[in-house]
């Protein structure tokens, strides 16, 4: 069976290992604060205990694609690199937390998300106030932390002093991004979703650009690249990373609960306002919207309610819609590589994670 293309280079042990021992580091500072405080660090180990490390991924290949000799053959460096690239992990962290909060998810990656962890807890101990509220305060504080721990792990990475400050240039942007990108998202649900345009940039600035073209383009800094790299990855990864949040959208939709982690419909009843419920909404006949609107975010919806909205997200052409966009947006995303100047071997890892990233089934 051929290597799946996120092991190349050994990378996902290599970054458990690095998150495991930083959360090690940090036990006995925490720890040192008192042993109530130990429910976080319990709550964030289980999270980062696995996941995809896609953006890890993509940071490492994108240095490797640009990389001088010399820094391929140096093994410090390529630690150093591999550091820098597993503290995405915890920005990644902050940032599904942070969602889980705003968007009342009950589950991640199989487990009760982060504020229901908290909320159970104060439930079971029967403490004061509500244990809602305690949960999600608890759970945007250990996000922030997550936060704050992956700038320290990118800053304790052991690169040469210029690939660093390269490097966190562009992370800073990134984050920005991130948080603008998650605003739009919020302010979507508000409004009640509207146009496709609107949905795609919500798409771009929350997901895209943080998960595929500004990990590479951290790479790429380290490697202390050309410019043309830098564009070679945006082409490569903008659309790429479009592609890869619009086969989240449907995995939400239609996604099986075994496999996703998820339950049956979640982003439904969650009444996310994706590209593909924009569509849906735009070539909806009278009695389909109505279906949308009675039944779109509502948190108690079963499975024939679930059943219902698929069929309509089906039947007005939304789901082949999405499904077409998602091979145009590879198609351009390879094209695009083909005709970068990268490593040969990075350039085979990057067309293979290409692939893997937008016909995946969690």
């Amino acid at each position: 069976m051929p290597e799946h293309p996120l092991d190349a280079a050994n990378l996902r042990p290599r970054v458990q290992a690095i998150v495991d021992q930083f959360l090690g580091e940090q036990t006995s500072i925490l720890l040192a604060v008192g042993t109530d405080v130990e429910p976080l660090l319990d709550s964030v180990t289980s999270l980062l205990s696995g996941g995809k490390r896609l953006r890890p991924a993509f940071c490492y290949w994108g240095w490797r694609g640009a990389a001088s000799s010399d820094q391929l053959t140096d093994s410090a460096f390529d630690n150093a690199v591999m550091q820098a690239a597993g503290s995405l992990e915890f920005l990644q962290a902050c940032a599904l937390i942070h969602d889980d909060v705003m968007d009342g998810s009950d589950t991640r990656r199989g487990q009760p998300a982060a504020h229901r962890q908290f909320a159970s807890m104060h439930r079971g101990n029967q403490w004061a106030g509500g244990s809602d509220r305690f949960g999600e305060g608890a759970a945007i504080l250990l996000g922030d932390l997550c936060l704050s721990w992956a700038d320290e792990l990118l800053l304790t990475s052991k690169l040469p002093q210029e690939s660093l400050s390269q490097a966190k240039a562009v992370y800073n942007e990134m984050r920005t991004e991130l948080m603008a990108g998650q605003y739009l998202d919020l302010l979507e649900q508000a409004r009640g979703g509207g146009s496709i345009e609107r949905a795609l940039r919500v798409v771009r600035y929350k997901s895209a650009k943080y998960t595929i073209e500004r990990p590479l383009h951290i790479g790429a800094a380290i490697a202390q690249a050309p410019q043309s790299v830098f564009e070679a990855y945006s082409g490569y990864g903008l659309p790429l990373g479009e592609a890869f949040q619009l086969r989240d959208d449907i995995l939400g939709v239609f996604g099986d609960p075994e496999i996703t982690g998820k339950p049956a419909g979640d982003d439904l009843r969650e009444g996310k306002r994706t590209v593909l419920i924009a569509i849906a909404t735009e070539r909806a006949n009278e009695t389909q919207l109505k279906e949308l609107r009675e039944k779109l975010g509502d948190e108690h919806l079963n499975l024939d309610g679930v059943s219902t909205l698929r069929e309509v997200i089906q039947s007005t052409g939304a789901l082949d819609y999405t499904e077409n966009l998602i091979g145009e947006l590879l198609e351009q995303s390879i094209e695009s590589l083909n005709s970068a100047d990268l490593e040969k071997g990075a350039k085979e890892v990057l067309t293979n994670l290409a692939y893997a990233a937008t016909k995946r089934k969690v």
